[in-house]
């Protein structure tokens, strides 16, 4: 419970806990942050971790010039796309195994379905999968099982790495230092939250009214 209530607090309250980092580490602050997103976006086990907001946080520290942000764009950009690298990665040398017919409900032609659809969806997937929270963890470790082709992955992965750190940075450098948005912090990354989790919840939404018109 004390690990529940502390990654709460940690996700409402990024900026003093961010402001507390920054003096006790310094420097190596940017080496911190690259390690969360990389874990955030890297491991299927560790989707909890900050993403979006953690991005808006450091664009507001980066605005009162205690982070270089060109710096800090180069740092999370590369530790996302890398993350997400080794989650397809692990991903890819799991799926032969998981589906090779010793698991009873995880059938070859499973595996060769996930294959088509990351070959003719994929790259959508993987962009605006990252912009939503939980699933941008899960999207490169299912492409790795579904064996999308690694160059098509790769591209997707860097533009969406790119465009997501570059949005969230820039939302949290130009309005984060605003006086309403700086009292009111905690209820400005729970409406981050949850806009960023607002596509999928359409998406399910949308899915699940089209099966009941078909039927």
């Amino acid at each position: 419970m004390n690990w529940l209530q502390f990654a709460v607090d940690v996700f409402l309250h990024l900026d003093k806990h961010l402001a507390t980092i920054l003096q006790t580490f310094g420097g190596w602050t940017y080496a911190l942050l690259f390690f969360v997103i990389f874990l955030e976006t890297g491991f299927v086990v560790t989707p909890f971790l900050p993403g979006d907001s953690l991005l808006f946080a450091a664009g507001t520290f980066a605005a009162l010039g205690e982070l270089n942000l060109g710096l800090l764009f180069l740092v999370m950009a590369a530790g996302a796309i890398l993350g997400d690298t080794a989650n397809y990665w692990i991903g890819h040398a799991i799926g032969p195994r998981a589906f090779s017919g010793e698991i009873k409900y995880l059938k070859k032609e499973h595996l060769d379905r996930t294959h088509e659809f990351y070959e003719k969806h994929g790259g959508f997937a993987v962009v605006l999968g990252r912009f939503v929270p939980i699933v941008r963890t899960f999207v490169p470790f299912v492409a790795g099982i579904g064996a999308m082709t690694y160059h098509r992955f790769v591209t997707y992965n860097i533009v969406g790495g790119i465009v997501w750190t570059a949005l969230f940075l820039s939302l949290g450098y130009f309005f984060g230092n605003i006086p309403v948005v700086k009292e009111n912090f905690s209820l400005v990354i729970i409406g981050i939250i949850a806009v960023s989790v607002l596509p999928g919840v359409w998406e399910y939404a949308k899915s699940r009214w089209q099966k009941r018109a078909t039927a």
